[in-house]
């Protein structure tokens, strides 16, 4: 079962249990039901009030799902990828630091989620 932290400055960080491989859970889905207050508008993935950073632990090559297309669209909208970043990722096939957690469902792996409160 892989740990997420959520983490802002506001709030005393949280670490809770996602159910690995569910591929269902949502990192908004998994706040909402542990009481953690991310900031969202519309929950699908159209307003980007919900970007998170998120930082992958461990020593391992972070897995995390690729951006879909709305998602990347987004993301750039509100300035938190570049064309740059975004070819970068695509030629290394790494995962994006910044994510929506109404998008983003975690792999089997460790992370920290740094968001925005409500």
């Amino acid at each position: 079962m892989p740990l997420i932290t959520f983490s802002n400055p506001e709030y005393k960080d949280k670490t809770v249990y996602a159910v690995a491989g569910s591929f269902t859970e949502t990192v908004l889905k998994i706040a909402q039901e542990n009481k953690i207050p991310i900031n969202f508008s519309c929950g699908d993935g159209e307003c980007g009030t919900c970007a998170v950073r998120v930082k992958y632990i461990g020593d391992k090559s972070p897995m995390g799902y690729h951006l879909e297309e709305k998602e990347k669209l987004v993301l750039r909208e509100i300035g938190k990828i570049s064309k740059k970043q975004m070819e970068d990722m695509i030629v290394n096939d790494l995962p994006s630091e910044w994510r929506l957690a109404c998008q983003f469902i975690p792999r089997d792996e460790d992370i920290v989620i740094e968001y925005e409160a409500l």
